[in-house]
């Protein structure tokens, strides 16, 4: 790929259109980094490695690779130099930004401001909540959107059990906030996720965007596990504000993108102060330093930024759109379906969930196993038949808690880390795949979990640093 200043390489992804009629079972998985990489067993032997983590950090995209690979030579400071590479560089990363607003289908005056991931984004919006903002969230929320808060007057909601009362219990709690003073309310934010990171429930965006607006609020979409699975339209959902990160996308390399209004972010102190998010900088008399900071995303991007970071998203922004999320999402269907209905044959598994076994979902479903500690039975996935999945309270820890409630979990040979005095060890085990996972992947991930409950783990295990391995 030939790169040049007048002719970058192309980030902006093509008007999508209509996408033809999709067989999932005949569709091909998108190429991804690691699909030919072989892991050993314990039992013996080698096997080709299912990544089925996709909710922790997704592989990334062949496509995306490849892009970046043909800019790396070109690779320069941007927003800092007058040459070649530095111009290249400072287009390549403009050109991003515009990309990730289309992907996103941004409103004409929002900005889209780099960081490292989510959690980095919803720090920095919490960082530019004005004076008394009241801070509206749902106990299920992934620990990234839960906790950036502290600064404000939060309201922490409890779970939900249908969309409906997700919505109503939103509806009560805003219209029941205290009014601050003469002027009424004072201002208010809504955060919410499109897609539980532990149970894969959709949830009803657009309808707790209405909510919120209705009783003037505004609201935050995490869509750290919902961009990479469905398409994200500011406009349609009519929320204020998306994050996201580029690991969970396709693209790893640390960036995120926090996209929404303008106002709230332009009117904040910077998030980090440095060079790049100042315009002017000069000496007073009396010994101090003068200030004016720049109004537009750069604000908030202060320091030399992480141009291939960038330029990866925009790129996976680019191949999914080109790929049609209708072909994605037809077929992470016929995947769900695959891992549920072979798990729903399994009497021992019970698979965790808010919404019930109708709601909608992405690939991301997480479980229990009786006679199984949750830690026990993913080192054994993972040793005996080169399965990746997660094991733990996934970053939720009050969502999996009361999901699990008070249910008991054997210890098995190996368990989860010792729970604090009074507390039991929790834990459960999530799968989760996209668009990179070939059929057999998810049938080898079902024929191991029947074969485990039937027959036990052919290794013994023990805990060491408060993981389960295998003993040696």
């Amino acid at each position: 790929m030939s790169v040049s200043v007048n002719a970058a390489p192309a980030v902006a992804p093509a008007p999508a259109s209509a996408a033809p009629a999709v067989n999932p079972a005949c569709a091909e998985p998108l190429p991804v980094l690691g699909r030919d990489v072989t892991v050993p067993l314990v039992t013996g032997g080698e096997v080709t490695y299912a990544a089925l983590d996709y909710a922790a950090s997704a592989p990334a995209l062949q496509r995306v690779w490849d892009d970046v690979a043909a800019y790396a030579p070109y690779y320069g400071s941007v927003h800092r130099g007058a040459g070649y590479l530095s111009q290249l560089s400072t287009d390549l990363f403009e050109q991003s930004r515009v990309t990730v607003a289309r992907f996103l289908d941004c409103r004409p005056s929002d900005q889209v401001v780099f960081t490292r991931s989510t959690t980095d984004s919803l720090n920095l919006l919490a960082a530019a909540l004005p004076a008394g903002c009241q801070v509206f969230v749902f106990e299920t929320e992934h620990h990234a959107s839960l906790l950036p808060w502290s600064d404000a007057q939060v309201t922490y909601l409890n779970a939900p059990r249908t969309p409906d009362e997700a919505v109503a219990t939103l509806e009560r709690a805003l219209a029941d906030r205290t009014a601050t003073g003469e002027e009424g309310y004072g201002p208010a934010l809504v955060c919410v996720t499109g897609a539980s990171n532990v149970t894969g429930e959709l949830w009803p965006v657009k309808e707790l965007a209405a909510a919120a607006h209705a009783h003037g609020a505004r609201i935050v979409l995490d869509a750290a596990q919902l961009a990479p699975h469905h398409p994200v339209s500011v406009q349609d959902l009519d929320v204020d504000w998306v994050a996201f990160s580029g690991h969970k996308l396709y693209a790893p390399f640390g960036s995120g993108v926090l996209a929404g209004r303008a106002d709230w972010l332009q009117e904040a102190e910077p998030y980090l102060a440095g060079g790049g998010a100042s315009r002017k900088v000069s000496r007073r008399e009396d010994g101090g330093v003068d200030v004016e900071w720049h109004t537009t995303a750069a604000r908030h991007e202060a320091g030399s930024p992480n141009v291939i970071g960038v330029y990866s998203i925009a790129s996976a922004c680019k191949a999914l759109t080109e790929a049609g999320f209708e072909s994605l999402v037809a077929r992470e269907r016929h995947l769900i379906a695959k891992v549920r209905e072979g798990l729903a044959g399994v009497p021992a598994v019970r698979v965790l969930s808010l919404f019930g076994d109708d709601a909608p979902r992405v690939g991301v479903i997480s479980f229990v196993v009786d006679g199984w500690n949750s830690s026990h039975f993913a080192a054994a996935l993972s040793a005996e038949y080169g399965i990746g999945v997660r094991d733990g309270l996934f970053c939720a820890h009050p969502l999996v808690r009361t999901l699990l409630g008070s249910e008991p979990q054997a210890q098995g040979e190996c368990g989860a880390p010792e729970a604090a005095p009074g507390e039991r060890s929790l834990n459960a085990i999530r799968v989760s795949f996209g668009a990179g996972t070939p059929d057999e992947h998810v049938e080898r991930f079902v024929r191991a979990v029947r074969e485990l409950v039937a027959d036990g783990a052919k290794w013994r295990y023990r805990t060491e640093e408060g993981r389960c391995v295998p003993a040696v």
